[in-house]
């Protein structure tokens, strides 16, 4: 399980670090993100609005406090709060994601770069949004309508090097989902979406009723980022590593490489995007 967790926690350290921190350093402040709070509420709203106008660093101290019942990370001795205005109070037992929100903001270092605050927005994510059952309910929807047109149920039968990836990254996570609960998976090797069958979707749609509001949120990134709910799935439930879900979301594109090279800041910013979104959603799970 740390071995996992470590590995998903690299992504996020090479696209966000400049230095090293203690585990009780930390700070945010972006409206889409987070903004801060404390006893003087009008205080805060002027730190808030200077932030967001000048989209700098202004903050001194940074920090991560016990706080009703879990962490909170702090801007000055300020909480932050979500952008729905909630504590953004992060469960004692996710003490590595109090951590890696704090390194996130204590590394926004001149100019902040919302880019790179994935943990802060998937936290905030979980506390906003999936704490409402419409709003689990819909997102559900959206989820399964990813099932129903999911890429790896689309096989290709041609080049050779896009059959190969396809059978090397895509049929372990098909066979494992088969097996591991009990369903019927169709692909298709044409153009036309394979129907899956009604308690297929079923199964899964449980699933997801079954998931915590951080489970939620994780499983929502991940299947956004790697179009694909089964390789979302597979990373949830520790089937795959980060770089193993992005190695199966990006078959094609790498097939592409394989065969006409790489292009520059295309994809290798790609590359890393990919990882460090699965990896905020993998690191969102790990309960120490």
């Amino acid at each position: 399980m740390h071995r996992q967790a470590f590995r998903a926690l690299v992504p996020l350290v090479r696209a966000n670090a400049r230095r090293t921190i203690p585990v009780r350093r930390a700070v945010c402040l972006a409206r889409s993100h987070a903004t801060v709070s404390g006893s003087n509420s009008e205080a805060a709203s002027d730190l808030t609005k200077r932030a967001e106008a000048t989209l700098k660093r202004f903050w001194k101290t940074v920090g991560v406090e016990k706080r009703d019942g879990g962490y909170a990370v702090t801007l000055d001795k300020r909480p932050l709060r979500t952008p729905g205005g909630k504590p953004l109070i992060i469960p004692p037992e996710k003490r590595l994601v109090a951590a890696l929100v704090a390194s996130e903001w204590e590394n926004q270092e001149t100019v902040l770069k919302p880019h790179a605050l994935p943990m802060t927005s998937i936290v905030s994510r979980a506390i906003d949004a999936f704490q409402d059952e419409s709003t689990r309910s819909e997102v559900r929807a959206q989820l399964l309508k990813y099932l129903e047109t999911d890429t790896i149920f689309y096989h290709a039968d041609e080049p050779a090097v896009l059959v190969r990836l396809q059978e090397e990254h895509w049929k372990p996570i098909l066979d494992w989902a088969r097996e591991a609960f009990g369903v019927e998976i169709k692909v298709s090797d044409s153009i036309f979406v394979p129907s899956q069958p009604s308690e297929t979707l079923k199964k899964f749609e449980e699933i997801l009723t079954n998931f915590s509001p951080w489970e939620m949120a994780a499983m929502e990134r991940a299947t956004y980022t790697s179009k694909s709910f089964l390789i979302a799935l597979a990373l949830l439930m520790r089937k795959l590593d980060v770089d193993q879900a992005a190695q199966a979301a990006h078959v094609e594109v790498n097939s592409q490489i394989e065969r006409w090279g790489e292009v520059e800041d295309t994809h290798d910013v790609d590359y890393h995007d990919m990882r460090r979104q699965l990896g905020s959603a993998a690191c969102l799970l790990a309960n120490y």
